[in-house]
């Protein structure tokens, strides 16, 4: 047998996580509520589906933003030729001027700090690459996204260092936890080069406070070490407080701002992940060059930077949608939260992202990892649902797990909620004894459950859903 390289045949990926093994059991039998209405329900994507009817209307008024239509053809020669790895002009500043609106235009960025990259993916380990050589490392809060085990490591050889966060402070970063995690990598003969934040968290679909930002920023100062601010979901927070961004509290406290760089994406925050739009900005002028040279290996297509330059160039569209995108993602959040509460499912308190933070602790036989990872089998392979466990985010604490909630449709969302209500009802008879269980009916239709919905919110049935908090404070 011939012998190839070391990346090849390591695990240097991740796939033998639990949170791929879901995406597994999905794809061999997928959910279909006329071929496989037995299937497993994707509830393991964090993929944001509630607003493609708005694009599409935009889509279908904007021929020219297409490149395979007779308004958009003129255009074809040029952009089908050769194009420069910094990216097309027009989609740069699309882009920046995108990044602005979504942070509420308290701050600019410059198109000239625009890279970009093949997705977020791309774009982490185009920053590591740029950041750290082999064997330093990066400190990352927990819980984190299972891809960074990926995406920073797997062909840099960058180490990641855990700083641990607690569900008894809701998971916030302290200054205790940060020293504590870099104390750790020194014993461990680890040169720290970083800190990566992910603000809004996945999984946790909260934001990170100024106080704990600048705190953020005061730390790595101290340290001399890089901050690195993954803010793919800055555009999903639909209830106050409002998103604040690391670009905004360096405007506001003493930095060195060469140590600052912000991951950036349209796939989370417009629902757009297949194409592939991933940005880098840095503060520091050599970052940009080395990352900028760099993206020679993940580039995105020039019909991808043409209809995005064109969609993100329309004010109007861009206003009405993120006011739309907010009003989707809350009542989507508000009424998949109401659901789990009324069968006794509770989760940590969120306001953005596109996923909620699911407790079962309570549901654990005992409180291990093992019992987690039994819980989640039950899930995966009975009740028929990817979720994903809290242990696949490096949590410390085993009963979490991450539920996304905005990446199917109404129908689809109301079968998963009836299987979770079934599973919940097994569960109590199992641990009650039948004459001390007070069961409610098992079958909670769509129109039962609006109607509690609206009852809480004083609605009438054909009143409108209530607009989110963030979005009633700006209009």
């Amino acid at each position: 047998m011939v012998a190839i390289s070391k990346i090849a045949t390591g695990n240097g990926h991740g796939e033998d996580s639990p949170y791929f093994d879901g995406w597994k059991a999905y794809e061999t039998n997928p959910f279909h509520p006329i071929d496989r209405p037995d299937g497993v329900i994707q509830m393991g994507l964090a993929e944001n589906q509630l607003c493609f009817n708005f694009i599409k209307k935009w889509v279908m008024e904007h021929p020219e933003a297409s490149l395979c239509s007779a308004e958009g053809v003129n255009k074809f020669e040029e952009t089908a030729l050769f194009q420069d790895y910094h990216g097309m002009p027009e989609f740069r500043e699309a882009v920046a001027k995108f990044m602005g609106k979504v942070r509420g235009d308290r701050v600019k960025f410059d198109p000239d700090r625009i890279v970009m990259s093949g997705g977020a993916t791309g774009a982490h380990e185009m920053v590591a690459f740029c950041l750290a050589d082999p064997g330093e490392a990066f400190l990352v809060p927990t819980p984190y996204y299972p891809g960074f085990d990926r995406d920073l490591r797997w062909r840099t050889g960058v180490e990641l260092v855990p700083v641990v966060c607690e569900s008894s402070n809701n998971f916030k970063i302290t200054r205790a936890a940060l020293e504590a995690a870099y104390e750790k990598a020194k014993e461990a003969n680890l040169r720290v080069k970083g800190l990566l934040i992910t603000n809004p968290s996945n999984p946790l679909g909260t934001i990170l406070d100024r106080d704990t930002l600048k705190g953020i920023v005061k730390f790595i100062n101290e340290k001399n070490i890089h901050l690195i601010g993954d803010e793919i979901y800055a555009a999903t927070v639909f209830m106050e407080p409002e998103f604040v961004s690391i670009s905004e509290i360096i405007e506001e406290v003493e930095c060195n701002r060469d140590l600052i760089h912000i991951v950036y994406s349209l796939s989370k925050d417009m629902g757009f992940p297949g194409f592939r739009v991933g940005i880098v900005y840095s503060y520091n002028d050599a970052v940009v060059s080395c990352a900028r040279k760099m993206s020679s290996f993940g580039l995105v297509s020039s019909q991808t930077q043409h209809l995005i330059a064109t969609m993100l160039s329309d004010d109007d569209f861009v206003d009405s949608f993120i006011v739309e995108s907010k009003e989707q993602l809350f009542k989507r959040h508000k009424y998949f939260t109401l659901s789990l509460s009324q069968v006794g499912i509770g989760s940590l308190k969120s306001n953005a992202g596109l996923f909620i933070w699911m407790d079962l602790r309570k549901l654990l036989k005992e409180k291990t990892f093992d019992a987690e990872m039994d819980l989640w089998r039950v899930i995966i392979n009975e009740v028929k649902l990817n979720v994903s466990p809290g242990s696949s985010f490096h949590c410390d604490e085993p009963g979490w797990f991450r539920v996304c909630f905005a990446n199917m449709d109404d129908n689809t969302m109301e079968v998963a909620l009836l299987r979770i209500t079934t599973f919940m009802h097994k569960h109590n008879e199992a641990m009650v004894p039948r004459k001390l269980c007070r069961r409610a009916s098992l079958k909670l239709s769509l129109s039962r459950r609006r109607d509690d919905f609206m009852s809480q919110n004083m609605m009438s049935p054909h009143s409108p859903i209530p607009q989110s908090p963030l979005v009633r404070a700006r209009t």
